[in-house]
């Protein structure tokens, strides 16, 4: 079971266990510190299947590894190695969350005794906060459970490299330091309750966004966020400011496009009196509002060029002038700049300039849409409702399995915005406390109710462009192209020489959308190409078999070539059980003996 979670099946088998023992693998918790040097991986970890993972993998790699369950029993070790001036391993894992000492305190402690050694922090809590105090206190790396086994191994092999260029690996220092860590760590610590999360995210591509702001809050490089509107680029500027060395500065957000281009240079940098009509007072700019904290420019695409002249010389020198002023006056902020729009692509139809472009772009972080991160969606919309429901004073409410398989299924071209607006909605109108499909609004249902109307419909809905769509009788599409191609295309159930005939046309357009469609998401830089695709394909491919057999799915695997289990698997994992049986016509009583012929057959 621990193999199967870890993908570690091929790491060996289990020793038989000797008589009255657990018959689990024994670990090597129990080992001298003079065994250090042949043990450079500490591991430290309340959870033994992860310890015994952990020391499998690595000794199949040729690393040696000690084991420890608590991370006060971890510190003790290191205190006695550096105090004897015996060797120190050259890399410890911690998990984050332990009983006694966690590992964030384990973390800070072993810092001051062994400054640099490198700590590897591990978590099955996947939130913002563990990140960022993770990397705040020097973490080497963050690792979110479930982990592949093999990349963890690449990992700490790669943080003993960096050990070793750091001479780490030589006798302990003074024994004075040593005795000064032990003390600190004499007393256990209760870990304190998690508050309330900045950002809330499972998707892998959430946690890339979490790991770079704990990496950013540790520097004032200029950042630029991508992404489309509504996918949370306030939210995460808000998260870098908050963690960052000046959050105890100001934060100050302007919208580039909410503001007239008039007014916007003196919004932007400030007037001194009489600069213009009006200025009957000196007015200090947002920049000086924002002095030694953070300042948030968002949709900086929409700038105007004369502006974007003035924010390359502040972003140059450091310095910049109030409109009508002549003293030059020191700019102390980060600048975070924000777009949903193609910054290359107006640099190269002459709308901005290429110079502030590479400015602003130095460390970039790019939020991936709703529809990339539906695994999301469930503690989102747990996390919207508990928070709208204070916030408006009325019960809390909760979504039914069948209602948030429905918002699943919604593309949401507002994205996380669109969700929460959702909610909100949802806590005024649901009439009960438990909110069913019915009491979705139109538009979240409306997909649902067409596809069950037009079963050719199923998968119209698609933001980026539409592609190849199931029916019973075909494949239709929605492109010019596919249109014109679509005499060509056969049935599933077409007879074999008519479905040879068109073979040739329909193969290269299905395969030109799909290159076409994996050549926008890699240009967009979206993370999980692979997995995004192949999940996709094999929902196509499900929901046309269904429709094509008309839901009688032990002909739909045959078809399909695939076994009646590993079928029901799939759409289970796909979260097709709920769309099917809503779309496809009830069994009748005729097709059911033949399911059941074709079983026994």
């Amino acid at each position: 079971m621990v193999d199967d979670l870890y993908g570690t099946s091929d790491y060996g088998t289990t020793q038989p266990a000797a008589a009255g023992s657990t018959g689990k693998p024994p670990l090597r918790e129990l080992r001298g510190a003079h065994d250090a040097g042949r043990e450079p991986v500490w591991v430290i970890d309340d959870d033994r299947a992860i310890r015994w993972v952990l020391d499998r993998a690595l000794a199949r790699a040729g690393i040696g590894c000690r084991t420890f369950e608590r991370g006060q029993d971890a510190l003790n070790a290191l205190d006695a190695a550096k105090t004897v001036g015996g060797e120190l391993p050259l890399v410890l894992v911690s998990d984050i969350r332990m009983p006694g000492l966690s590992g964030v305190d384990l973390l800070t402690k072993v810092k001051e005794l062994v400054p640099e050694l490198p700590v590897i922090i591990m978590t099955a809590f996947s939130d913002l906060e563990s990140a960022v105090s993770a990397f705040q206190g020097g973490a080497f790396e963050y690792l979110t459970k479930p982990f592949d086994v093999l990349k963890a191994v690449e990992l700490i092999s790669r943080a003993m490299e960096d050990a070793r260029r750091r001479g780490l690996h030589a006798a302990a220092g003074q024994a004075s330091a040593a005795a000064q860590g032990a003390a600190s760590a004499a007393s256990p610590i209760e870990e304190p309750s998690a508050p309330v999360p900045d950002l809330i995210g499972q998707a892998p591509a959430m946690q890339e966004v979490f790991r770079a702001i704990g990496r950013l809050s540790q520097s004032n490089v200029t950042v630029l966020l991508t992404g489309e509107s509504g996918a949370g680029k306030e939210v995460v500027a808000r998260a870098i400011w908050k963690h960052s060395r000046r959050s105890r500065a100001p934060y100050i957000a302007i919208n580039m496009a909410a503001i007239p281009r008039e007014l916007l240079e003196s919004e932007l940098f400030g007037h001194e009196k009489g600069a213009f009509t009006g200025a009957v007072a000196t007015r200090l700019g947002r920049f000086e509002q924002a002095k030694g904290g953070t300042l948030f420019l968002d949709e900086i695409g929409d700038m105007p060029m004369e502006l974007q002249t003035r924010l390359l010389r502040v972003l140059s020198n450091g310095y910049f002038y109030r409109v009508g002023g002549h003293q030059p006056i020191k700019a102390d902020v980060r600048v975070i700049a924000a777009t949903n729009q193609n910054l290359e692509e107006r640099v190269k139809s002459g709308q901005f300039r290429e110079d502030l472009y590479h400015r602003l772009n130095v460390i970039r972080l790019r939020l991936p849409p709703l529809r990339d991160r539906v695994e999301d969606i469930a503690p989102l919309s747990a996390h919207f409702l508990a928070a709208g429901a204070r916030e408006l004073g009325v019960e809390p409410k909760t979504l039914t399995p069948e209602a948030l398989n429905v918002i699943r299924a919604f593309p949401f071209p507002g994205n996380v915005r669109q969700l929460e607006n959702l909610c909100r909605w949802l806590l005024v109108m649901a009439p009960a406390q438990e909110i069913r499909v019915e009491d979705l609004p139109y538009e979240i249902r409306h997909k649902e109710a067409a596809a069950a109307a037009h079963p050719e419909a199923l998968n119209a809905v698609n933001t980026h462009g539409a592609v190849g769509n199931p029916a019973e009788e075909g494949f239709k599409t929605e492109t010019p192209e596919a249109a014109s191609a679509q005499s060509h295309s056969a049935p599933l159930r077409a007879k074999p020489h008519a479905a040879a005939a068109s073979s040739t046309d329909s193969e290269g357009d299905w395969k030109a959308l799909l290159a076409a469609e994996a050549e926008r998401i890699l240009e967009a830089g979206e993370p999980q190409v692979w997995e995004t695709l192949a999940h996709e394909f094999e929902r196509t491919l499900i929901r046309t078999a269904m429709s094509a057999t008309r839901g009688r799915r032990i002909e739909a695997a045959e078809r399909l070539g695939l076994g009646r289990n590993t079928l029901t698997r799939k759409i289970a994992e796909l979260g097709l059980t709920d769309e099917l049986a809503s779309r496809l016509p009830p069994v009748r009583k005729k097709d059911q003996v033949k399911s059941l012929d074709d079983g026994a057959a």
